[in-house]
């Protein structure tokens, strides 16, 4: 299955729709089994995203593919190889296991400060000893590609993208990773959870976008297709998109993606596509 398991609200309270906190690790336990029922076998974490990693690692992880990040660079480290060193062999034993899917750079425009090939070659050094399988970068918007992989080479790009934000598609960037065989890992399917609340519950901030959040509300009602199986269908119909990373915090809310996720092709409009960043980038939101 094309789904990967997002774990942030594993350790963090995330998600402007998340109202339970983080997931108690026996619900941890029960999303990872139903995960695995499902092939769903790609778990998305990082070192920032609170105690994450130590819970997957005492939950037990060994018959999934984990991805961890490496938290941005903080100022004035000693030696940058050695603190990149470091960073993953502590997600390494957070998270129990010898071997890692992939490293991602949470701010990998640091990769262009002071410092940064050491960086990258910190991270090369564990590829080449076959602890990590893949390097990677998570962006915020496609536009950051046209700098880093003029530069450096990645197997895999973590991206927002939703049938709201296209960027990724609208760029020429989706087309263009795949042409030179790098892994397409889509999150924020849901807007963080904004494209899955109703109309009276989204915070104040979002009035701005009114017009545009009701054509989207107006053309759910009109084809009678849930918020879930919309934005699932959007991003899993991509043959360019390789995972589809999503969290939850219960095995309950695993279970109806699973059934949401559409079985043919669903015609989204164009029209419900927006290009301002205020609305699709969380980075930006005031709440």
């Amino acid at each position: 299955m094309k789904l990967a398991l997002g774990t942030a609200q594993f350790g963090l309270d995330y998600g402007i729709a998340n109202t339970g906190g983080k997931v108690a690790s026996e619900e941890v336990h029960r999303i990872l089994r139903l995960a695995l029922k499902h092939d769903i076998r790609t778990l998305d974490t990082a070192a920032a995203y609170g105690s994450s990693e130590e819970v997957l690692g005492k939950v037990g992880v060994g018959d999934f593919e984990v991805i961890t990040k490496v938290p941005p660079i903080p100022a004035n480290v000693g030696c940058i190889s050695t603190w990149v060193e470091q960073s993953i062999e502590s997600s390494l034993k957070a998270l129990r296991v010898n071997t890692l899917s992939a490293v991602l750079l949470h701010r990998p425009m640091q990769l262009f400060d002071e410092g940064g090939e050491a960086v990258y070659e910190a991270i090369q050094s564990f590829k080449v000893q076959g602890r990590i399988d893949k390097i990677g970068v998570s962006i915020y918007q496609p536009g950051e590609l046209d700098t880093l992989l003029s530069h450096y080479h990645f197997d895999l790009v973590q991206a927002p993208f939703n049938l709201m934000d296209r960027r990724l598609l609208s760029s020429g960037w989706l087309g263009e990773l795949n042409r030179r065989g790098i892994e397409v890992h889509a999150r924020s399917v849901f807007l963080q959870g904004l494209l899955l609340m109703r109309p009276e519950d989204r915070p104040a901030y979002f009035r701005d976008w009114e017009n545009q959040l009701a054509c989207y509300d107006s053309w759910l009602a009109e084809k009678n297709i849930s918020a879930v199986r919309a934005c699932l269908g959007f991003a899993c119909q991509q043959t360019g998109v390789h995972r589809v990373v999503v969290g939850v915090q219960s095995a309950a809310q695993l279970a109806e993606l699973i059934v949401s996720v559409p079985r043919s092709e669903l015609i989204i409009p164009d029209a419900l596509e927006v290009e301002d960043e205020e609305l699709i980038n969380p980075a930006k939101w005031s709440l």
